[in-house]
């Protein structure tokens, strides 16, 4: 009796721990350090590899726990991430600054991706959005991981670190990040512009694994110019027969050399995502 009793009790632990903690029904206060409220939704703060980390969690999550990793100033252009939070959708979010996507930001990001999937229950392929230097992680880590993106939609985003922070071609770069850029990678200036592991060096992975890609950018952006990053990537998908998909707005703000917008299409990149992901 005593036996049975304890692989009841095994059993139940089990069938807990597996359940979406997000729904409410186990006490989160075990696993999240604080809750504070965005946009009309609970966001869980915990931390992974001793980095801030948060889920947003709707009031009822969509069948299967869909997900949104964001990467990257996650409160810019916020307003599709409450769209979908609306349809269900968990919104999720590691800072990984100061590493432009390099080695250890790659390996943060696994921690969390076995964090939100094995413990607590997020669907095994998320949609991964990246803004701006955002892009960095995005595709390096989709290249680490393929089979785990569902797809990607990213915005003005960084593809290859020569153009920005380096700013080696029509850009206007930034000298700081750019120290800090070779520092995070341990490069020399030489060897750093030999690099051949930026995201528009993933092109064939992306296209082998026929991983849906969306971009939006700004034609005036001199800050992460589209020639050299956006465009470059979606000619080389051409070559290789994978359409992308690329929103254009034809200026961004003068305060912000153009890297910035009103976002015209968000009801394209929400349908773009649940159409993937779900």
């Amino acid at each position: 009796m005593t036996t049975l009793l304890l692989r009841f009790r095994s059993r139940a632990l089990v069938l807990l721990f597996m359940l979406p903690i997000f729904a409410g029904a186990v006490s989160a206060e075990e696993w999240f350090d604080k809750k504070s409220e965005w946009h009309g939704f609970d966001r869980l703060h915990f931390t992974i590899a001793e980095r801030a980390a948060y889920v947003v969690v709707p009031k009822e999550a969509a069948q299967g726990n869909p997900w949104v990793w964001r990467a990257r100033f996650p409160d810019y252009h916020f307003e599709m991430d409450v769209e979908l939070l609306n349809h269900g959708f968990h919104i999720a979010y590691v800072d990984v600054g100061g590493m432009f996507g390099n080695s250890r930001a790659m390996n943060i990001g696994d921690q969390f991706y076995s964090f939100m999937t094995k413990e607590r229950g997020l669907a095994a392929r998320p949609a991964l959005e990246g803004v701006s230097r955002g892009g960095l992680f995005v595709y390096n880590w989709t290249a680490r991981h393929p089979e785990h993106v569902a797809g990607i939609y990213c915005d003005t985003p960084v593809l290859d670190f020569k153009s920005w922070p380096a700013g080696k071609g029509r850009g206007i770069g930034s000298a700081g990040a750019w120290q800090q850029c070779l520092a995070a990678y341990a490069l020399t200036e030489e060897q750093a512009l030999s690099f051949s592991n930026n995201p528009i060096d993933h092109a064939a992975i992306i296209a082998k694994h026929k991983i849906p890609v969306l971009h939006i950018v700004s034609e005036n952006d001199v800050v992460v110019p589209p020639a050299e990053n956006t465009y470059l990537l979606q000619a080389r998908l051409k070559e290789l027969g994978h359409d992308m998909p690329v929103v254009s707005v034809p200026l961004g703000t003068e305060k912000s050399h153009g890297h910035h917008f009103t976002h015209p299409a968000q009801d394209r990149v929400v349908k773009f995502i649940r159409r993937h992901v779900e």
